[in-house]
């Protein structure tokens, strides 16, 4: 059983491209006291995965039993590999690689290690487009914006005159995937809300 973390962005569902056919979607849902953007719209983040034909699970996790919880469902899965879409940030991967170890399963991270400007690139040259759900006020006229190939370099002049990740990997931004080689269908959607948290943005969709 091939079992892809994924979140409704643009990263976990490219590691899920890149290491296709993946037998099944799993989304844990944190309890923080800022919720993530993919949580603020799950149901179109579930959506966006349901559009690629692969089942999708959701866990809500237990505040301090995150790691156990998600031990527990991954092994009743019948696990064997676990696809993650991590680039750089190590205490994730070594995260992911004591829970792999519990389960016995293979920790594939098909993205770890590239350079994020690159992988950019290469993410959108392979035909994903996504809305921007989430920002940093920093950037925040592109707040429920598409991107795609054709704009990215105007995106990526502003994230590199600030100084920011080119990929969101410190989670500069947040993406909900509309379309890529996977969807069966492209997403539709409405933007019905935008909220500001500290120094966030965020757009609810419907």
């Amino acid at each position: 059983m091939r079992v892809a973390m994924l979140s409704g962005g643009k990263d976990s569902l490219y590691a899920a491209f890149k290491s296709w056919p993946v037998d099944l979607g799993v989304m844990l849902i944190y309890d923080s006291p800022i919720p993530s953007p993919h949580i603020l719209n799950l149901g179109k983040s579930i959506e966006t995965l349901i559009a690629t034909g692969v089942p999708v699970i959701t866990l809500k996790l237990s505040k301090g039993r995150e790691r156990d919880e998600t031990i527990r469902l991954l092994s009743m899965l019948g696990t064997d590999e676990i696809v993650v879409g991590d680039v750089y940030i190590e205490d994730h991967l070594k995260y992911m690689e004591s829970i792999a170890k519990e389960v016995g399963a293979k920790l594939k991270e098909p993205l770890w290690g590239k350079d994020p400007e690159e992988l950019t690139y290469e993410i959108f040259s392979n035909g994903f487009e996504v809305l921007i759900i989430g920002i940093d006020k920093k950037l925040k006229e592109w707040l429920g914006k598409e991107l795609s190939i054709d704009n990215l370099e105007l995106f990526l002049s502003n994230v590199r005159k600030l100084r920011l990740d080119p990929l969101g990997e410190n989670g500069e931004y947040h993406t909900l995937v509309v379309n890529s080689p996977l969807h069966n269908w492209r997403i539709d959607y409405e933007v019905v809300r935008l909220e500001s948290l500290h120094n966030y943005m965020v757009i609810k969709v419907l």
